[in-house]
């Protein structure tokens, strides 16, 4: 095996604290999601167990994320699956249009904003903060919320889906005036003002810095001999790094981005990478995730490719 791949999954083995929730959610959202969102605990406990996630560390995240809503059990005999909700599905399908996206999005040269022009308390205030960032808006001072691409309908469906409909009536969401000359200065600084993009980059470079010799080591043959296990192993541990490095990011469009944006090789190496985990992995998946009842759920082909090639003729 690659000493890349091996070091990386022995770097997670040897953590001293494991967020497993997260690393679950990630599993749920790359793996069990595509077979129908479901598993029996059993089946997530063996997957895990190569990562040395312990079967109680496991039980306890499960039961964690059940009581937060993102899933549900259903008996069958005296075992029972764990299947997503209705919420927790629609976050992950969301999640997954920017996870496995293959472009930056594109821009029509029109800010989205939101402004808030009725009273809020302190902590709804908070909350409704907290709710766009993790959409990708920037702030312009306290009332103002800012970004070059969100739909403002799907936005506003967040907050109602977050227990935030009663704030609604205290926000204004509106497009600034369309212009279509070239990127402006005031379109820079308002990026400037809006973002801290210094961190994010340094994280895209140290992704880059550690998946960048497992794919060179694949592409090469180097790697030949990993075993479907371990692909699905570091197919894991790599949709996990960067899902949690998109959690970060406002994902604007490459216009308003610095030169060499490292997000952009982040990306383009997460699909390179992946497309080389997904056959062996796969097969690992058709032998070890099952459900209560014994059976093994097949990969629903209609959801679609990931990563699939960009064709800017047809977007």
């Amino acid at each position: 095996m690659s000493t890349a791949i091996q070091s990386r999954l022995d770097q997670f083995r040897q953590q001293r604290r494991v967020q497993a929730g997260s690393l679950i959610i990630s599993v749920f959202g790359d793996a069990i999601l595509p077979r129908g969102g479901r598993i029996w605990l059993g089946s997530l406990i063996r997957l895990l167990e190569p990562l040395e996630l312990n079967e109680r560390l496991v039980r306890t995240s499960v039961f964690r994320l059940v009581k937060e809503e993102w899933l549900r059990t259903e008996t069958c005999g005296r075992r029972a699956d764990y299947v997503l909700t209705s919420s927790g599905r629609r976050r992950f399908e969301e999640a997954a249009r920017h996870i496995y996206a293959s472009h930056a999005p594109l821009w029509d040269r029109r800010w989205r904003l939101i402004l808030v022009v009725g009273e809020l308390d302190s902590k709804v205030r908070e909350q409704v903060k907290r709710a766009l960032f993790w959409q990708g808006f920037g702030a312009l001072g306290a009332d103002c919320f800012v970004h070059p691409s969100a739909e403002l309908s799907s936005v506003l469906d967040a907050l109602i889906a977050e227990g935030l409909s009663a704030a609604l009536g205290a926000l204004l969401p509106l497009f600034a005036a369309d212009s279509r000359s070239a990127l402006s200065a005031s379109d820079a600084d308002l990026v400037r003002r809006s973002w801290d993009l210094g961190g994010l980059a340094e994280a895209y470079s140290a992704f880059v810095a550690v998946y960048q010799p497992m794919l060179a080591d694949l592409q090469s043959n180097q790697a030949a001999e990993v075993s479907e296990q371990d692909a699905f192993l570091l197919r894991t541990l790599l949709i996990h790094d960067y899902r949690r490095l998109l959690l970060r990011d406002p994902e604007l469009p490459e216009v308003l981005l610095p030169t060499d944006w490292p997000g952009q090789q982040a990306r383009l190496l997460c699909k390179g990478l992946y497309k080389r985990l997904e056959g062996p992995s796969n097969r690992h998946l058709d032998k070890a995730l099952c459900l209560a009842d014994g059976t093994v759920p097949a990969e629903d082909a209609t959801l679609g490719e990931r990563f699939p090639q960009y064709d800017p003729l047809n977007r």
